[in-house]
C-alpha cells in the first residue's frame, strides 16, 4: 500500500490546533468528534497512512481535563442502525464505547438520547443503561429544525432539553455513527449554560469533508458516498466566502445549522466569534497529505466499495434504491466505475470463464489471487488458502489440509447440525488449517501469513454468507460483492 497522509505530523499539528481552541474559551468548551474515535477505518482507507486510532491517541492526551458525552439517536435505536464496520447495532456500539474509552483512562460522564419521542426501544435503552449506574439525559425534536431560530433558542426548543451535568472543562461530544445529534447536543447546553451563567464555547473535530481539498477531491466524494444514506452534500462554504474570499468545503448540515450558531454565540457574547462553518472546525488533516495521487487512488476505490455495498443492501432490501443512484453519480463525477477496481474484474471474468461462484484477493505486492466453489470448499474458503500458500510460499498444488480431514466436518454440519450446505465456510477452513499446522509444517507457516491479509482487497461473485463477511472483516479485508444471491430468502 502506497502511503498518502504522514500521521506523525498530524498528531502534532492536530493536537496543538485544539489546544489553541480551548485557550479561546473561559469556562467550558464542547467539543463536537465527528466519525469513529477508535477505528476511523474510512479515514484509513481513503488517506493510506492514516492510523485508526489517531484522534484517540490526541485525546488521551487531555484525559485530565476532558469528559466524554456519547450521543445516540432514539431513531437510530428503534431501527436497530448497524455500524457497517463492526456489525452491530448503534446501542450495542455505545456500550463497546464506554468500555474503550473507560480503558484508556477516560472519563464518560453521560449518554444523551436524542430524537426521542417515547420510542419503546429508546426508554427500554435508557433503562438499562441507568441500572449500570450511567447517567442519561433526553434531548427532543424541535419542530422546524434547524430553520425556526427563534423557537429552537427558546423554552420550547432547547430549553425542553434535559441540561447535561458536565464536570470537567473540555466537553468531547461524540457518537456511534453520523446523524446521531452531535452539533444540536452541544448547542443545546450553550443555551443551558449560559441560562446558568456559565461562559461556553464550541468547536468542531470533524475529518470530512477535508475543508482545504476541492469540492470534487476524490477524498471528499467518498466521504459523500459513506454518507449516502443520510443525504449529506459537500457544498461550497457560502459564509467563509463571503467572509474571507476564498473557497473552503463543508457539507449541507453544517452549513444549514450554522445561522442557529450564529444566534446562540450572539446571545452569550453579544457577537458570533465565527463568520463561517469552516471555522468551527479544527481540522488539519488536509495539511499532512503527502502523496495526493495515493489518497486520490484509494478514494476511488473506497468509493467503488461503498457501491458495493449500498447495491447489496437494496438487493436484501435493507435500504432503498437512491442510495444506490447516489452513489452511482458520484462515480460517475470521479470518473470511475467498477471495473476500475482489479478484483472486481479478476473475480467477475473468472465466473463467466468457470459458470460457478468465484473469489479474486489482491494482496499488498499487487499480485491478484483467485479462486472457486469446489465439493470441499466455498469460494472464499478456497481463496484463503490460496492466498496463504501464495504468502508462504507453498506451491499451489500442494494441499494445505487433507480431504479426508475436510469430509468428517461436512459429514457433521449436514448429518448431525441440519445444513444444507456441505462445503467449508471461511471460519471453517481456518480452524481445519489451525488442525492441521499441529503435523505439517506448510500449513503451520501458511497459517502465521493471515496478518498480511489486512488491507488487501477482495471481491466474490456472489454475496456471502454472514459468517464468511465476519470472517473477512476480522482479517481487516476491504471485501466487496457481487448483488448476486445464491439463495433467495422470503424471511
Amino acid at each position: 500500500m502506497k502511503i498518502g497522509f504522514d500521521n506523525e505530523k498530524y498528531l502534532k499539528i492536530q493536537s496543538e490546533h485544539i489546544k489553541e481552541r480551548i485557550s479561546q474559551f473561559g469556562d467550558k468548551l464542547y467539543l463536537e468528534f465527528g466519525g469513529k474515535l477508535f477505528d476511523d477505518f474510512h479515514a484509513s482507507r481513503v488517506l493510506p497512512g492514516f492510523a485508526p486510532d489517531s484522534k484517540l491517541r490526541m485525546l488521551m492526551q487531555l484525559s485530565d481535563m476532558a469528559e466524554i458525552v456519547i450521543v445516540i439517536s432514539a431513531a437510530d435505536i428503534e431501527k436497530n442502525k448497524v455500524r457497517g464496520d463492526l456489525g452491530i447495532t448503534y446501542d450495542v456500539d455505545v456500550l463497546r464505547l464506554i468500555g474503550e474509552f473507560e480503558s484508556c483512562g477516560l472519563f464518560v460522564g453521560s449518554i444523551v438520547i436524542t430524537h426521542y419521542t417515547g420510542q419503546s426501544g429508546a426508554r427500554i435503552f435508557k433503562e438499562k443503561l441507568e441500572k449500570k449506574n450511567i447517567r442519561v439525559y433526553l434531548h427532543y425534536i424541535i419542530e422546524d429544525y434547524p430553520s425556526n431560530i427563534p423557537l429552537i433558542v427558546s423554552e420550547e426548543g432547547f430549553g425542553r432539553n434535559d441540561y447535561i451535568e458536565t464536570s470537567r472543562p473540555l466537553v468531547v461530544v461524540t457518537a456511534p455513527g453520523p446523524g446521531s445529534g452531535k452539533m444540536a447536543t452541544c448547542l443545546s447546553q450553550l443555551y443551558h449554560e449560559n441560562l446558568r451563567g456559565i461562559q461556553a464555547g464550541y468547536a468542531k473535530f470533524e475529518t470530512f469533508p477535508i475543508w482545504n481539498l476541492p469540492l470534487k477531491h476524490p477524498v471528499n466524494l467518498a466521504y459523500e458516498a459513506a454518507t449516502a444514506d443520510l443525504n449529506d452534500v459537500n457544498m461550497i462554504d457560502p459564509f467563509h466566502l463571503e467572509a474571507y474570499g476564498e473557497t473552503a468545503v463543508n457539507y449541507n448540515r453544517d452549513i444549514e445549522i450554522f445561522p442557529v450558531l450564529s444566534a446562540i454565540f450572539e446571545g452569550i457574547y453579544g457577537e458570533c466569534i465565527y463568520k463561517s462553518p469552516t471555522d468551527m472546525g479544527v481540522n488539519m488533516a488536509g495539511n499532512c497529505i503527502i502523496d495526493d495521487e495515493a489518497c486520490c487512488d484509494a478514494s476511488r476505490m473506497e468509493i467503488i466499495r461503498r457501491y458495493y455495498q449500498a447495491v447489496n443492501r437494496a438487493v436484501r432490501e435493507e435500504t432503498p434504491e437512491n442510495e444506490v443512484y447516489k452513489i452511482k453519480l458520484l462515480m460517475k463525477q470521479a470518473k470511475i466505475s467498477t471495473d476500475d477496481r482489479k478484483v472486481t474484474v479478476a473475480a467477475k471474468k473468472r465466473a463467466e470463464e468457470l459458470g460457478t461462484a468465484t473469489a479474486a484477493i489482491e494482496l499488498q505486492d499487487g499480485t491478484i489471487i483467485t479462486s472457486k466453489t469446489s465439493d470441499l470448499l466455498g469460494a472464499s474458503a478456497a481463496l484463503l488458502l490460496n492466498a496463504l500458500k501464495y504468502l508462504a510460499g507453498v506451491a499451489h498444488d500442494i494441499r494445505l489440509i487433507k480431504p479426508e480431514a475436510i469430509i468428517p466436518i461436512q459429514d457433521l454440519k449436514v448429518r448431525f447440525l441440519g445444513g444444507k450446505n456441505p462445503r467449508l465456510h471461511t471460519d471453517e477452513v481456518l480452524i481445519a488449517l489451525s488442525l492441521s499446522s499441529c503435523t505439517d509444517r506448510n500449513a503451520k507457516l501458511a497459517l502465521e501469513q493471515l496478518p498480511k491479509l489486512k488491507g488487501c482487497q477482495v471481491h466474490t461473485s456472489v454475496m456471502l454468507s454472514e459468517v464468511d463477511t465476519k470472517i473477512f472483516k476480522r482479517l481487516g479485508v476491504d471485501l466487496t460483492s457481487e448483488p448476486i444471491q445464491t439463495v433467495k430468502k422470503w424471511y
